[in-house]
């Protein structure tokens, strides 16, 4: 079933758009969801719960990259739950590494300006990765919006670890100079 006629289930309010949503992207959501927690009952949980979020933000939102949008609403829901099984020491999965990896961007502002300057980071961002070659740029996405393990992502490039991890230093490097040129305070 294509992505359009899984969209209008949703806002046919048809209890189809569940089963046909696992039916296409079960394993995609469960993928970022265990990559995340480590453990595939709470990714399970996760999934079932960012499928419930797509049937109430269904309408009035209509989606129009469907992966993408319940990726994001995996993700979500994902590291939502690991902020809860860490906050009593409980933790697993792979995100400590990631998020350790990706702390030295992070400023300690006040939460209410770092709201403001959101959407600017976010353009920076982008603009960095726009400006990366494919390769590089999908590593990048795969550590840090995925959170693939480095062995997942040299698998999937076909190259080795090192190379790998590397490339995302250089690249944290990359993105940390390119920050601060945009006025960023990191």
């Amino acid at each position: 079933m294509d992505d359009a006629a899984i969209v209008r289930l949703y806002w046919d309010r048809n209890e189809q758009a569940i089963p046909a949503t696992a039916e296409k992207y079960g394993s995609y959501c469960t993928a970022i969801a265990r990559n995340i927690l480590g453990s595939p009952e709470d990714a399970e949980e996760c999934v079932n719960d960012a499928y419930m979020l797509a049937w109430n933000a269904m309408p009035p939102h209509r989606p129009s990259i469907l992966s993408a949008f319940l990726g994001k609403l995996t993700r979500n829901v994902s590291l939502n739950r690991y902020k809860y099984n860490t906050a009593g020491k409980r933790g697993g999965g792979t995100a400590p590494a990631v998020l350790d990896e990706l702390a030295e961007l992070v400023s300690d502002a006040d939460p209410v300006e770092q709201e403001i300057d959101r959407r600017e980071l976010l353009k920076a961002i982008d603009g960095f990765l726009a400006q990366l070659p494919a390769e590089k740029r999908g590593m990048f996405v795969r550590r840090y919006w995925y959170f693939d393990s480095v062995s997942q992502i040299a698998s999937r490039f076909g190259t080795t670890e090192n190379r790998v991890s590397v490339t995302l230093h250089r690249l944290r490097s990359k993105l940390h100079d390119h920050l601060l040129k945009g006025g960023f305070a990191l």
